[in-house]
C-alpha cells in the first residue's frame, strides 16, 4: 500500500469535487487507480476509478464508516492492479477481479 501519494501533491483536499461534495481523502496509484473520500450535502462516499477499467461509489452513514472501508478498498485495488499488470494479460481475469471487488464493496 506504500505506492500510494496524496493526489496533486495533496492540493485537491478541501476542494469541491464534480459531485459537489468536499474531498477529504484523495491518492492515486502510480499503477492506475484513484480512490477520494468526499462528504456531500446528505452524504458520504468513497470513489474509485482504476483507469481504463472501472468508476465505483460507495455511500456511507458515517465519516469513520467511510475511513475505514477507504483504508479496505485500497488494499484491494492493489491487488487488481497487481492482475491487471500480469505478463499475457488475459482480460476475463481482470474482468473476474473487477467483479469480486465489486462484490466485495458493494
Amino acid at each position: 500500500m506504500s505506492n500510494w501519494f496524496a493526489f496533486d501533491d495533496g492540493r485537491s483536499i478541501g476542494k469541491i469535487s464534480a459531485e459537489g461534495g468536499v474531498i477529504l481523502r484523495d491518492d492515486e496509484h502510480p499503477g492506475g487507480a484513484r480512490i477520494i473520500l468526499k462528504r456531500g450535502s446528505g452524504y458520504i462516499s468513497v470513489s474509485c476509478n482504476l483507469y481504463g477499467w472501472m468508476d465505483h461509489t460507495r455511500f456511507f452513514g458515517t465519516v469513520s464508516d467511510a475511513q475505514r472501508e477507504y483504508v479496505e478498498m485500497k488494499t484491494a485495488l492493489v491487488s487488481v492492479l497487481e492482475v491487471i499488470g500480469t505478463k499475457n494479460l488475459k482480460e476475463i481475469k481482470v474482468w473476474e477481479a473487477l467483479s469480486e471487488f465489486v462484490r466485495r464493496f458493494p
